[in-house]
């Protein structure tokens, strides 16, 4: 599809959103704006076996994920977002880099509900943050696994338990590959499949 080659020539080289100059971050807007034109999924909310999987950022907008990347002596590894269908989890997960023997991860786990054929409501449940070696961390599909057995992780290891700790996602483009969608903060995020 020449929609989906032009948005991804678009993020190429902008690590994730943390090198986009205005003029980039525009261009990127208007070929996301595209794409979602010609969403081939109508509902996606609705698309389970398109929508669950392990899914790798390609590009965000969002200030709460582009900050990572400001803590001194680390840099902002891979980016995933897992979704789990059938038990209506999300697992987002932050790999951080920098000095040998501690790099980091991010994680925050929460629960979605679908409102409607595009949207998800997310509720936040609980945090992770700890170094890769203490908690375990070998890929997100093993860390995903010891999440669900209830697993204590040595770090920061939390529950959010907040109401104001929700959001909402909606979905505005997804393929068997590519999975766009914005987020009640004005957020964008463009993903592909892990």
């Amino acid at each position: 599809m020449i929609g989906k080659a032009a948005l991804l020539d678009t993020i190429a080289g902008t690590n994730r959103g943390l090198l986009a100059s205005e003029q980039q971050k525009q261009a990127i807007l208007s070929a996301i704006a595209r794409l979602e034109d010609v969403n081939p999924t109508p509902r996606p909310v609705e698309a389970n076996n398109l929508l669950d999987g392990n899914w790798r950022l390609l590009y965000t907008t969002s200030k709460a994920l582009l900050n990572l990347d400001r803590v001194p002596f680390y840099q902002l590894g891979q980016i995933y977002q897992c979704i789990r269908v059938q038990t209506t989890s999300v697992y987002n997960i932050a790999e951080i880099y920098g000095l040998p023997y501690l790099e980091g991860l991010v994680s925050v786990a929460a629960k979605f509900e679908p409102v409607s054929g595009r949207r998800i409501q997310v509720k936040f449940e609980r945090s992770i943050i700890g170094l890769k070696n203490l908690i375990g961390y070998g890929s997100p599909e093993n860390f995903i696994q010891q999440i669900e057995t209830g697993k204590k992780f040595i770090g920061i290891d939390f529950p959010l338990n907040d109401d104001t700790q929700q959001g909402w996602l909606d979905i505005t483009y997804i393929d068997s590959d590519l999975r766009i969608g914005r987020g009640n903060e004005g957020s964008v995020f463009v993903l592909s499949k892990a």
